[in-house]
C-alpha cells in the first residue's frame, strides 16, 4: 500500500492526502522518461532534429490537455502549475481591461493565490467583490447576478474546492456571465481529470489546471484561454515570447508530455475512477458515522466530489487526531495554510463554529486508494476518537446533558 521506501523514520504512512498531491502515474512517467533522456532539445529550436521531436512532443500534449476540456489546442498555455495560471487569468485580464472596467467578482472560498491576486488587484485601485457561500459551501447565484456592475470584467469561482470537495454550479455561473459579457474564469485543479468538464458546454473562458493533482508531474500546469469570444491577457512574465507570448520560458518538455500523458489517461479512467472513489469514499463516511456520534460532514451532501471528505469530530481537537493518527497522511485543511493556527477559512466561511473548525480532518481518496487503506484509516480514527473524547472534559458534561454554550467560560 505505498508504504515502501523507507525515509530513516520506518514504515511511511499510508496516503490519504490526494487533495494536496498524488503519486505519479506509471504510465505517466513511462511517457516522460524519453524526453528526460535521448529527446532533450528545446522545443523551440526551429533549425535541427533535436527541436522538432521536442516541439512534436509538445503539440501532442497540448492536443491532449486540450481533449481532456473539450478545448482547442491553440487554447492551452503551458504554465508551472495552477498557482501560475490562477495569477495570469485574474491579474493578466484585469489588467488588460483595467482602462474601462475596475471590477472582479470571486468568492471567499477561493484558493489562497486567487484571493492573494485579487487583493494584490486591490491595492492596484481595482474593486472586488468577495462573494459569501451559504451553509453548504456553495454560492447563491442570485447574489452572483446582483454582484454584477457596469465595469465588472471578470468573475472567478473554484470547481470543486480543495478542503470540503463541493462543486459549484459552473454550467450555471458560466451561463450568467455570458449573459452579462462578463469573462469566466474557473480554478480546476481539484476537478480536473476527476468529473467531464467541457469548456464550451460550461461557458468557461478561462480555466487553470494542475499536473500534480491528477497524476502527473510537479511543477507543471495549463492555463486555458478561450479564442472565441476572444480573451485578451496581459502577460505576467516577459521574455522570449512563447506560449502566444502570454507566458514567456522555455516549456519543460518532459513535464508538458507528463501533464498532457496525464490528461489522456484520466479521460480513459475517469468513469471507472469516479465509481470507485465514490464507493470507497461511501465506505468510510458510513463506517465512522454509524460508530462516532457528534460526526458533522462539511460541505454540501449531494453536490460535491466525492474523493474529498472533511468531516468534523465535536470535542476533540483535530490537530491531536491528526498526532494520533500517525500512520495515515491526512490533514486538517489545506496543504498551503496548515502553518497557522487559525482555523480554516474555508470552514468558517460555511459557518462552522470555531471549536468544530478546529476539529476538522480531510480524507482524500484516490485512483490507487485500495479498500484496505480505507479501513484501517476508519479503524484507527474510530479508536482515536473515542479515546480522546474520553480523557475531554467538554465530552463528558455533554454526556452530562449540560449545554456547553450556556456556560460562561471565565477568562484567568
Amino acid at each position: 500500500s505505498g508504504r515502501t521506501g523507507d525515509g530513516g523514520g520506518g514504515p511511511r504512512p499510508l496516503y490519504m492526502d490526494v487533495q494536496a498531491t498524488t503519486p505519479l502515474d506509471p504510465r505517466v512517467l513511462d511517457s516522460m522518461l524519453p524526453y528526460l533522456t535521448a529527446y532533450y532539445g528545446n522545443p523551440h529550436s526551429r533549425t535541427h532534429a533535436y527541436g522538432w521531436e521536442s516541439e512534436a512532443a509538445m503539440e501532442k500534449a497540448r492536443r491532449q490537455v486540450a481533449d481532456l476540456i473539450g478545448a482547442d489546442s491553440r487554447e492551452i498555455i503551458f504554465t508551472s502549475g495552477a498557482t501560475e495560471s490562477n495569477n495570469m487569468a485574474i491579474k493578466g485580464v484585469a489588467r488588460f481591461y483595467k482602462s474601462r472596467k475596475k471590477h472582479i467578482i470571486t468568492t471567499q472560498t477561493e484558493h489562497k493565490c486567487v484571493l492573494d491576486s485579487c487583493r494584490s488587484l486591490e491595492t492596484e485601485g481595482f474593486r472586488v467583490t468577495y462573494l459569501p457561500v451559504k451553509k453548504n459551501g456553495l454560492i447563491d447565484l442570485k447574489e452572483l447576478e446582483a454582484a454584477f456592475q457596469p465595469d465588472t470584467s471578470l468573475v472567478s469561482v473554484m470547481t470543486v474546492n480543495n478542503e470540503i470537495g463541493v462543486k459549484q454550479p459552473i454550467h450555471d455561473i458560466g451561463e450568467i456571465c455570458r449573459a452579462h459579457k462578463v469573462f469566466f474564469h474557473t480554478d480546476a485543479a481539484q476537478a480536473i481529470g476527476k468529473i467531464p468538464m467541457d469548456v464550451n458546454d460550461m461557458k468557461i473562458d478561462l480555466m487553470s489546471i494542475s499536473g500534480h493533482k491528477i497524476y502527473g508531474p510537479k511543477g507543471v500546469g495549463a492555463l486555458y484561454v478561450r479564442r472565441r469570444p476572444r480573451v485578451r491577457l496581459e502577460p505576467l512574465q516577459s521574455g522570449g515570447g512563447q506560449e502566444r507570448g502570454l507566458r514567456s520560458g522555455t516549456v519543460p518538455t518532459p513535464l508538458a508530455v507528463g501533464l498532457g500523458a496525464a490528461c489522456e489517461v484520466a479521460q480513459q479512467e475517469m468513469e471507472y475512477d469516479h465509481k470507485r472513489i465514490s464507493q470507497l469514499a461511501e465506505r468510510l463516511v458510513t463506517k465512522i458515522m454509524s460508530e462516532v456520534p457528534d460526526v458533522v460532514m462539511n460541505g454540501d451532501r449531494e453536490h460535491r466530489y466525492p474523493g474529498c471528505i472533511n468531516l468534523s469530530f465535536a470535542y476533540v481537537e483535530g490537530e491531536s487526531l491528526l498526532m494520533a493518527l500517525k500512520d495515515v497522511a491526512l490533514s486538517s485543511g489545506s496543504a498551503c495554510t496548515s502553518a497557522s493556527l487559525e482555523p480554516s477559512y474555508v470552514l468558517r466561511a460555511i459557518g462552522t463554529d470555531e471549536d468544530l473548525a478546529h476539529s476538522s480532518i480531510r480524507f482524500g481518496i484516490g485512483r490507487f486508494t485500495t479498500e484496505e487503506e480505507v479501513d484501517y484509516t476508519v479503524k484507527k480514527c474510530i479508536q482515536h476518537v473515542k479515546r480522546l473524547r474520553e480523557m475531554s472534559p467538554l465530552w463528558e458534561m455533554v454526556q452530562d446533558g449540560i449545554d456547553l454554550k450556556s456556560i460562561k467560560w471565565t477568562q484567568h
